[in-house]
């Protein structure tokens, strides 16, 4: 599997634009990609503002090449440019390794 970390820092005044925004980019990719397992969104503690995003997708493919061709990935594109920081929004991606979580009854 494939995952990737984001931290972005919001622009004052725009949190609620980049909420509505980064829900409907969220829910798109884990409905509409077959390769997109997980989106989640995180508010950092202690960082007004500060904001971050783990994705884990079936393989490096399911995000380079099908999420970033996707309507919902493009119409996010346009949008950030509006409520991030400018250069405050950084990808880290890589391999998931190992995934720890109690099994369902």
């Amino acid at each position: 599997m494939f995952s990737v970390w984001v931290t972005t820092q919001i622009v004052p005044g725009k949190t609620s634009e980049f909420l509505a925004a980064i829900e409907v980019n969220a829910r798109a990719s884990v409905q509409d990609e077959p390769g997109c397992l997980y989106f989640d969104v995180i508010e950092l503690d202690g960082d007004q503002g500060r904001y971050g995003f783990y994705e884990v997708y079936t393989n490096r493919a399911a995000f380079e090449i099908d999420h970033r061709a996707a309507p919902h990935y493009a119409a996010w594109k346009a949008g950030m440019v509006e409520f991030i920081e400018p250069g405050a929004h950084h990808n880290t991606t890589g391999e998931r390794l190992l995934s720890f979580a109690p099994e369902a009854d």
